[in-house]
């Protein structure tokens, strides 16, 4: 087998920062990654193709590193969420029956990624699929902008973390399970989820957000399992995938902040002219080489 040639550092820089934007700006990290890849060789770049083994593995890598973005931005409510859940978990133990709520609230994340994970597996080929049909990708992209349009125009929502309960929960894996097909955003999916749902906005993100580090942690690993045999870092290079890595957390941490600031003034609609334009270019065949 013949391995494609590795990246040099201004690539994978490049993909890096769009890594850590689009990750949490919520139009489709997945779909932008691969048109910026397929850009790179358009314009003569000796990249391998998005599809390729070692492409996959850089992407996986790249995705973790946002992971350090969300520790960067809620590193208080994650060790507040931390050390109060080994508390009670303690307590549990001595006083079994008794849940405390950051406990029930790691447990109700649990919830939420394994029933994006049943989903997920279940339909796997058939969200794969979508990436060939980009009448589909312009559909769900346009819903998404959809969404967030509306998402602004909700009044007060009342619900806190304490309040989360299964039904919640499952509202919330479901949309995160949807939003493997390509043009739907991950966090823009779910933020949109928990909003409905009733959650005030620092929830909806912070919720969306914590349950973002298992399942991407989760993804990773399945897919890793399917690339490591294959290739391995070597096949890209371990300095361009530290590169990458870093210009995603880096980036990433910068993106996140802007998106809660427009979340809570309600501003998600900026997004919204965004994907829709981009939904009129993949409708009309102009992104049918990229996707």
């Amino acid at each position: 087998m013949v391995l494609g040639p590795p990246l040099t550092y201004l690539e994978a820089l490049v993909l890096g920062i769009v890594q850590g934007v689009f990750m949490f700006v919520p139009v489709s990290s997945t779909a932008h990654l691969v048109i910026a890849q397929h850009l790179l060789i358009s314009g003569g770049s000796s990249l391998p193709p998005p599809e390729s083994p070692e492409m996959i593995l850089f992407d996986l890598f790249v995705h973790v590193g946002t992971l350090v973005s969300i520790a960067i931005v809620f590193h208080r409510s994650l060790w507040h969420l931390t050390t109060s859940t080994i508390a009670e978990s303690l307590l549990f133990i001595r006083h079994p029956g008794k849940i405390g709520p950051y406990l029930k609230l790691v447990l109700l994340g649990l919830l939420t990624v394994l029933v994006t994970g049943v989903i997920g597996l279940a339909f796997r080929e058939q969200f794969t699929h979508v990436f060939g049909t980009p009448q589909i990708v312009a559909i769900t992209l346009a819903i998404t902008g959809v969404l967030l349009w509306m998402t602004d125009r909700l009044g007060p929502r009342r619900l806190g973390l304490k309040d989360i309960g299964i039904r919640i929960a499952i509202i919330i894996g479901i949309a995160q399970a949807l939003a493997l097909m390509p043009g739907l955003s991950r966090s823009g999916l779910t933020i949109i989820a928990g909003l409905f749902a009733g959650l005030k906005r620092r929830w909806a993100a912070e919720y969306s957000f914590l349950v973002a580090i298992p399942t991407i942690l989760a993804a990773t690993l399945v897919q890793s399992r399917d690339v490591i045999g294959t290739v391995g870092i070597q096949a890209i290079g371990a300095g361009p995938m530290l590169v990458g890595f870093a210009a995603a957390a880096l980036v990433g941490a910068v993106a996140l902040k802007l998106v809660l600031v427009l979340l809570f003034r309600a501003q998600l609609k900026i997004f919204s002219f965004y994907l829709w334009a981009l939904a009129a270019l993949v409708a009309l065949g102009f992104m049918d080489s990229l996707l």
